[in-house]
């Protein structure tokens, strides 16, 4: 049986440290932007950042536990078949 503490485990520190500045990339992105400020990220690198999250997850369509400061929280990519013309791919899901 797996620990409850598994999520601790230092070798995923790279793709926790990936999920936050994604987390904090979407967030940014959805504010309304002050051009005299820093400006926004860009959908593309959002769409960079979820690449490289998925690259660095240990299995698909199941869930891994990552610590992102306050307890486990859940990441996984999932298999989206092609449909309508759209090639299959895979999809990251963040639960926070």
């Amino acid at each position: 049986m797996a620990s409850n503490l598994d999520y601790l485990d230092p070798a995923l520190i790279p793709l926790e440290e990936k999920v936050k500045a994604y987390l904090e990339a979407e967030k940014a992105l959805r504010k309304p932007t002050d051009s005299a400020q820093q400006p926004s990220p860009s959908r593309s690198e959002l769409a960079r950042l979820e690449q490289e999250i998925i690259a660095l997850l240990p299995t698909r369509d199941e869930w891994v536990k990552v610590n992102l400061g306050y307890g486990p929280s859940r990441v996984g990519a999932w298999h989206v078949p092609a449909m309508g013309g759209a090639p299959e791919r895979y999809e990251l899901r963040i639960v926070h």
